[in-house]
């Protein structure tokens, strides 16, 4: 029997993709249902850019959840790659969790969405997210609102806060009511499939998104340079080695590297410092962070540059 494999024949598994419109909290979702920080998160829209996977293992079943970029109208090819990359996880999946934002009213990004998933011949599970911030006088008219919105599907309807928890244990509880029966895809204790260099690169861009202005978030990607691990000079040292990262950060404009870089390398002094930490959480270790800023006008719509930065076209 393989290693990986469950005897109970009531064992689930399987892939669940996170399909919804930009910033409605697919990726806080994520790190709630994981329980750690798997996926960056801003309050930037069409913060993710990669279909991250993360792994969440209970008693009864391993879910590998699929965070994908939001389903938008893109405005340039890195925009269109996104798209495509969100669209194509849908047919890759045993499950689709709609999100949408249970605390605004249906849009028509919201309509679109929801009649791209009719096509699919695949089971699909609703969740209102941000429900925290409905209060209880509107909930019946925010959830009738949704209702007419999946009118004419058999689709279940729930309800959850991916900030506060409020709903989430229900809400893993009907999705593994809905995966196939199966064997554990991955080791129990394996939350995150990316390759850790992936991960490094979003922990810098995130600290980009938290800190720089409106015209900088969308303009910028992360390269990591190299990674290597810096022994202690000292052999008597009970100190941990430290790893060293060199990154560059990509933006489109020489105005926007001015920005990155701040005052006397202010800014770029504080997004270093807010991804260290961040990265000797993922590392469990010192982290030594060297950051480089370059301008590589239009990247985003540079086939090549794009594929460099691992946005392959579908």
């Amino acid at each position: 029997m393989d290693s990986l494999s469950n005897p109970s024949d009531t064992f689930r598994s399987g892939f669940v993709a996170l399909i919804g419109r930009p910033n409605v909290g697919k990726s806080t979702l994520v790190n709630q249902l994981v329980g750690e920080k798997v996926a960056i998160t801003s309050p930037v829209a069409q913060t993710t850019r990669n279909r991250l996977r993360a792994i969440l293992t209970t008693p009864k079943a391993q879910m590998v959840l699929v965070d994908t970029p939001g389903i938008h109208k893109p405005h340039h090819l890195l925009g269109e790659r996104l798209v495509q990359s969100a669209r194509a996880a849908i047919g890759e999946v045993d499950l689709v969790l709609l999100l949408l934002e249970g605390c605004e009213p249906p849009g028509r990004g919201d309509a679109f969405i929801v009649q791209l998933l009719r096509q699919q011949q695949l089971p699909v599970l609703v969740a209102l997210n941000k429900w925290d911030r409905v209060s209880e006088t509107q909930h019946d008219q925010a959830e009738e609102a949704y209702r007419q919105l999946l009118a004419d599907s058999s689709w279940p309807l729930m309800r959850c806060s991916a900030t506060s928890g409020e709903g989430c244990n229900g809400l893993i509880e009907a999705l593994v009511e809905q995966l196939p029966q199966g064997p554990q895809l991955y080791p129990p204790e394996m939350i995150c499939d990316q390759p850790e260099r992936v991960l490094l690169a979003e922990l810098i861009r995130e600290q980009v998104l938290l800190h720089t202005r409106e015209e900088v978030p969308h303009s910028v990607a992360v390269s990591i340079d190299r990674v290597e691990e810096m022994p202690v000079s000292n052999k008597r040292s009970a100190r941990q080695g430290r790893t060293a990262v060199l990154a560059t950060v990509l933006v489109e404009r020489k105005s926007q590297k001015g920005i990155l870089i701040g005052k006397g390398g202010s800014m770029l002094k504080t997004i270093g410092q807010g991804a260290r930490l961040q990265m000797q959480t993922l590392i469990d270790g010192p982290v030594y962070l060297e950051l480089f800023v370059k301008v590589v006008p239009d990247w985003r719509c540079k086939p090549a540059r794009l594929a460099e930065l691992g946005y392959e076209g579908k």
